[in-house]
């Protein structure tokens, strides 16, 4: 048999996965939503507080002390989200979140539109970070069931060994 007739018998296999150089300083490639989430359950925190906050603003009257008080856990709910955030996000939050006029309370409407569009903005963030994940693994699958066909006729059987779990119910359905 010739090196030609062998490099048709031999499938190639992408591997996908994560770039090795992803993170690194030197390294300019787009990074995926999941990864500008620094810290994602403190951004969930906030994003589950904001959005109470939201409902209550709805549902009852404000005078100015709470009207007040609601301006200064907004600035200071922005300010903690932006710890969990990449430099990215931060800069597009910045952008889309106007500040409140120093010195005097916000009205009703002022703070609910305030707060909506953070509740708004975060569910965005939260949907794409799902989106990223199902697609990261919709790849893992793909990638798996490549890997499987090309193994020789008779080692996928021996992949189960007695006691084991099949290697299909290793992988499970989207996390979020």
């Amino acid at each position: 048999m010739s090196n030609a007739d062998d490099s048709k018998e031999q499938p190639k296999v992408l591997v996908v996965g994560v770039d090795p150089h992803e993170g690194d300083d030197d390294h300019e490639g787009p990074r995926s939503l999941a990864d500008m989430v620094e810290q994602p359950a403190k951004v969930m925190r906030i994003g589950s507080m904001i959005r109470q906050l939201l409902e209550e603003v709805k549902a009852a009257p404000l005078d100015e002390a709470s009207r007040t008080r609601l301006k200064e856990i907004h600035t200071s709910s922005i300010k903690e989200l932006e710890d969990g955030l990449a430099p990215e996000l931060i800069e597009e939050l910045d952008r889309l979140t106007l500040p409140f006029a120093d010195g005097t309370a916000p009205s009703e409407a002022e703070l609910r539109i305030a707060q909506a569009q953070l509740v708004g903005w975060l569910e965005g963030l939260f949907h794409g970070i799902q989106t990223t994940l199902f697609a990261q693994q919709m790849a893992a699958r793909a990638q798996l069931e490549n890997m499987r066909k090309a193994l020789p006729p008779g080692v996928a059987g021996l992949q189960a060994q007695p006691g084991q779990v099949p290697a299909e119910e290793h992988v499970s359905g989207p996390y979020l």
